[in-house]
């Protein structure tokens, strides 16, 4: 298992770690990573490995193998030399795209407050993100809508992670707004992340501190993708 130091802090940049494994395809396995890997539509990271000598090999992205939640895989782009098992080395991230993917994972989870419709679908992206809407119609002030998120943002509103077991999760489908992404169960117990009193639900991902930290939004079209589904796209406004 890797053991994955972004749950307990999303600011950590870097960090010292052993090569477990190289796989097939030649992906680096470490023991402790600050990579978060490709799931629930939040994209892997891509940053660097910097090896023993001081010289480092760019690591494209971040994904776990064959569906194994439990192990990350940091790919490294072509061309490149590998580490070898037992290899001490530093990951790095590239923490300005990190951070924005951060900013826009939590400014998502604003719009399914505003917008208090069964999820079908999500992309989170370093510019722009979006959250497909199990709706009929579009709703027609999209004007207050936005005015309500940037109530929420402005309002500095905590973002704090806690645990509850799996048995505890089964236990409490309410709290799970994505109808085809479930929670990041089978390790025993789920990340919840909690934004002040506004917002509760499982997520693995990465989040900022603080909704402040967000910066100014826009929403964007709303698209129709089929009789009841409504895509909502959501950009920085900066």
């Amino acid at each position: 298992m890797t053991e994955f130091l972004f749950r307990e802090d999303s600011y950590l940049q870097s960090n010292p770690a052993t090569v477990v494994a190289i796989t097939p395809e030649g992906g680096i396995v470490l023991d402790r990573t600050v990579f978060y890997a490709a799931s629930g539509g939040q994209p892997g990271d891509n940053g660097r490995i910097e090896l023993a000598d001081g010289s480092s090999m760019a690591i494209a992205t971040a994904i776990h193998p064959d569906g194994d939640k439990t192990r990350i895989v940091h790919v490294p782009a072509e061309g490149q030399s590998l580490p070898a098992v037992g290899d001490s080395v530093t990951a790095h991230l590239d923490w300005d795209r990190r951070y924005r993917l951060m900013r826009m994972h939590t400014a998502l989870h604003l719009l399914s407050v505003v917008f208090p419709f069964p999820v079908t679908g999500g992309s989170i992206g370093a510019d722009k993100g979006r959250l497909d809407f199990d709706m009929a119609e579009a709703p027609g002030d999209l004007q207050a809508l936005q005015a309500a998120l940037d109530t929420m943002v402005s309002a500095a509103h905590a973002v704090t992670h806690e645990w509850i077991s799996d048995a505890e999760m089964a236990a409490k489908p309410e709290m799970i707004k994505t109808m085809k992404v479930k929670p990041p169960m089978g390790q025993g117990r789920v990340r919840l992340i909690r934004i002040g009193s506004v917002d509760l639900q499982p997520c693995g991902g990465t989040h900022v501190r603080n909704t402040s930290e967000i910066g100014p939004l826009m929403l964007g079209k709303i698209e129709n993708k089929g009789k009841q589904n409504r895509r909502l796209n959501l950009l920085f406004a900066e």
